[in-house]
């Protein structure tokens, strides 16, 4: 090279290196009031999100928690930041690993099948054909282990469908996995994180799975092939999304809707609130929407000026976070809601929703926890609504259940530590309602109970609680909430402190005939025997595992997505790492 050609490149070399996007510095600008300083629970810490790939964190600024605080950054500058924070370097798509050898046969669907979040239409999580009795419980195995390269398990429960596995996962990948094996059918990319369970639901002469992205999309896929059939995007807020699962029920798809507004919030500067929370029917076919209906029922206004000067909104709020529950008997569809985030007060915020099936419209609203006007704003910046709630949201899927004599119940875990038990066909009338944690932000119940036809059970959450251990197991009385029994959290045996060493049982539980099964932030998988609460099995997940895609396996905390049971086997996820959780990536698959 000659001596004039070596200066042009050294020249060139300098300009590209002082545009390139300096990461640190956006970092800091754009992101570290949230993850850095003064303690938020809610949000991932630096030390967490430095674990992540990039493209995890690349990813979450366009569809995550960060849309808002990556507004206006360039692709280079978001790549800058991810590279900065993680301390990596991005790389190329991991190659699918484990691939079936022989191609499926005919999928069917029965009512041995753990189909969606709830298992059934009325959200009870209880499987009463599950392939093995609670005398079998007691001698399960570890019969293969899949790992989600490149990724944390966040919420996307597995759902079993025939010989068939379908699994979301945090990258945006679906997968289709053979259930005796864990070998992979096929994978589909989403573009998106992958929270919901997937539900299958036979539309026309195919079979199709649906699921929803933290876009607020809802993707319809061959259940097959993993063809995309269609997608529709059915919220255009900025920072809406989709964590509960849609449900099929004749021929048509019912999508909850959530956000995490509350996060935008802490930007000083951010015109909170405008989001709605909503519950979308969409045809299971075509995608194409039949009726959207609000959980806010007046669209925001403009209201005062907050003290850092940016205009405010209300009335906003009452994200639906979990599956809605279908009332075959009466047409209507049932939905759990949570907070609000204005000083605007709402009465369908922190309640139970009655939507008729075929029109959408509100039939009723039973709120049990009035003016609960929150946003993570609070105690932070200026977007704190005024005299705040407790932000105790209904995180849970309303269960169903028809008592002796015909009465019916709603029975209703709360963020409160309440088990509420709502009368559906009074309007919601409460029925009964029982103490079983503390409650907080993060505490009581998260993700769900599960009701067999007696008694309903109950896990608790109380993850920060500074009362003793966090956790346990309860056995009520369907009819009237009554305690039957409690089992109280297992000893801890790690250090106290470290990432994980929790007893709080966040996820959501199921069961079948005799049994309970329940995950802790700890990483035990526990089956408890529903008559006494007495443990029965015990696993430890928070271990590193050999795994049939040739993807190296940690797995960590159970939190969120709850064990599936189908068909004689026992699957759930292993490796939540929100909320001083220890992360991992597999997903486990247990039989006799």
């Amino acid at each position: 090279m000659s001596t004039q050609s070596l200066a042009l490149a050294i020249v060139f070399a300098a300009a590209a290196w002082a545009a390139a996007p300096d990461g640190e510095a956006l970092y800091k600008q754009r992101c570290a009031t949230c993850h850095e300083g003064k303690a938020q629970p809610r949000m991932p810490t630096r030390q967490e999100i430095a674990a992540r790939t990039p493209e995890a964190v690349y990813q979450a600024m366009f569809g995550g928690a960060m849309v808002p605080q990556s507004a206006g950054l360039t692709e280079e500058e978001r790549r800058a930041i991810a590279r900065f924070v993680t301390a990596k370097e991005f790389g190329a798509r991991a190659a699918t690993g484990g691939r079936c050898g022989t191609a499926p046969g005919p999928l069917r669907v029965g009512e041995t099948d753990w189909n969606g979040w709830g298992s059934d239409l009325a959200n009870t999580r209880y499987q009463p054909k599950p392939g093995l009795t609670a005398a079998d419980v007691p001698n399960l195995k570890l019969k293969w282990t899949f790992a989600f390269a490149g990724d944390s398990v966040r919420s996307a429960q597995p759902a079993v469908v025939g010989d068939r596995v379908f699994t979301g996962s945090a990258s945006g990948a679906v997968y289709s996995l053979d259930a005796a094996s864990g070998c992979v059918y096929w994978r589909y990319d989403a573009g998106a994180m992958v929270r919901t369970a997937v539900s299958i639901g036979k539309a026309g002469v195919k079979f199709i799975a649906y699921f929803g992205d933290v876009r607020a999309t809802v993707h319809a896929v061959d259940a097959a092939t993993g063809e995309l059939l269609w997608k529709m995007k059915v919220d255009d807020h900025p920072v809406a999304r989709i964590t509960g699962a849609p449900v099929f029920y004749d021929g048509r798809l019912y999508v909850p809707v959530s956000s995490i507004e509350e996060a935008s919030a802490m930007m000083p500067a951010y015109e909170c609130c405008k989001f709605r929370g909503s519950l979308v029917a969409l045809d299971g076919a075509t995608g194409k929407q039949i009726w959207k209906s609000f959980s806010v029922v007046d669209p925001p206004t403009a209201r005062e000026k907050n003290s850092a000067g940016a205009q405010t909104w209300g009335p906003a709020g009452a994200a639906i976070w979990s599956a809605p529950t279908i009332d075959v008997k009466k047409k209507v569809v049932y939905a759990g809601t949570g907070n609000s985030y204005t000083n605007v007060s709402i009465n369908t915020s922190d309640a139970v929703l009655a939507f008729d099936l075929e029109s959408g419209s509100l039939l009723w609203a039973s709120q049990v926890t009035p003016k609960d006007n929150f946003t993570m704003a609070c105690g932070r910046s200026a977007n704190c609504p005024t005299d705040p709630g407790p932000d105790h949201d209904f995180g849970t899927s309303p269960i169903l259940r028809e008592l002796p004599g015909g009465k019916r119940v709603l029975v209703c875990g709360q963020k409160s530590g309440v088990v509420w038990g709502l009368d559906p066909d009074q309007r919601g009338k409460v029925l009964w309602q029982t103490r079983v944690g503390t409650g907080s932000a993060l505490g009581g119940i998260e993700w769900g109970p599960t009701a067999d036809s007696e008694n309903a059970y109950v896990a608790v959450s109380d993850v920060f609680s500074r009362e003793g251990h966090p956790g346990g197991l309860h056995a009520l009385k369907l009819d009237t909430g009554a305690k039957i029994w409690t089992t109280p959290p297992a000893e801890l045996h790690c250090t106290a402190g470290t990432k994980g060493c929790n007893s709080a049982q966040s996820a959501a539980i199921s069961s079948i005939p005799g049994v309970v099964f329940s995950g802790s932030v700890d990483g035990h998988f526990r089956a408890f025997l529903s008559k006494t609460g007495e443990t029965i099995w015990d696993f430890n997940t928070a271990r590193d595992f050999e795994t049939v895609n040739g993807v190296p396996g940690k797995g960590g905390s159970l939190d969120s997505a709850g064990p599936v049971i189908a068909n004689g086997m026992v699957f759930t996820n292993s490796g939540y790492g929100m909320w001083q959780g220890l992360p991992g990536n597999v997903l486990l698959a247990f039989g006799r």
